[in-house]
């Protein structure tokens, strides 16, 4: 691994990839994708791992981009790669579980998108803060719309307001949400269950199921990335970002 922002194990047919930037609230730091991608890579290349698990040490899943960075200079590279990330997920050869035990925000929404299976414990929250912060979720779109419906899609991220577990769950952007003393539980049921699959039959069901989302993907990555770093090279957008900074501090 590139540093220690990301860990990696494997145990019991389960590649499980940890998120522990907690200074940042796992934001999506270039070091904390660069460790993605590189954990995602060991576990295709672990024969004897089946399933992938995506989860954090802390709470807090992801707090989306490091608003840090963005504000220091351009987000051309940064984008690029949050699409090359979402991707990468969509198109692994294992079936990718997410475990959410705490907050997820903006560009962290596009991993849980990209992800087959998603559980979460039902006091988790979920915002869209882009519009917020004068910018769009234009990147995370290419996964996130083609699971929600066009309602909830507008709503959502025009407010960029917070809503719950359960809204998330009926509205397509999470499998399930279960009571927070259950979410272990149900994430090692979901595993288990996935890893009495054949592997075969894993990668290649994964893969008819993506088929249409990894075309939207291809076809709409290079114009949401160049509308989401315009975005974020804006006067109105930095302004924002620094706001929030100072205010958070």
């Amino acid at each position: 691994m590139t540093d220690d922002l990301v860990h990696y194990e494997v145990a019991d047919g389960i590649a499980t990839i940890t998120l522990d930037s907690p200074k940042n609230r796992n934001a999506l730091s270039r070091r904390l994708v660069t460790g993605l991608f590189d954990a995602l890579d060991r576990a295709e290349e672990a024969a004897e791992a089946k399933v992938v698990l995506i989860r954090s040490a802390d709470r807090v899943f992801c707090s989306g981009a490091d608003l840090s960075e963005a504000a220091d200079g351009g987000m051309e590279e940064g984008t690029r790669a949050l699409v090359a990330l979402q991707r990468r997920i969509v198109t692994h050869a294992r079936p990718v579980v997410t475990r959410l035990a705490g907050p997820v925000r903006a560009g962290g929404l596009g991993i849980v998108a990209a992800s087959d299976v998603v559980l979460c414990s039902e006091d988790v929250t979920f915002a869209f803060t882009e519009s917020r912060l004068a910018l769009a979720p234009a990147v995370i779109s290419l996964t996130v719309l083609p699971r929600l419906t066009s309602r909830a899609a507008a709503e959502t991220f025009l407010t960029g307001r917070t809503f719950d577990a359960t809204e998330a769950a009926a509205m397509g952007l999470v499998t399930r949400a279960v009571p927070a003393d259950d979410l272990d539980a149900a994430v090692a049921d979901v595993c288990a269950e996935l890893a009495r699959a054949h592997p075969q039959g894993l990668r290649e069901t994964k893969a008819l199921l993506a088929r249409e989302l990894v075309e939207n993907i291809d076809a709409h990555a290079e114009e949401m990335a160049e509308l989401s770093a315009r975005l974020f090279g804006s006067d109105e957008a930095r302004e924002a970002m620094t706001a929030f900074l100072t205010r958070r501090k």
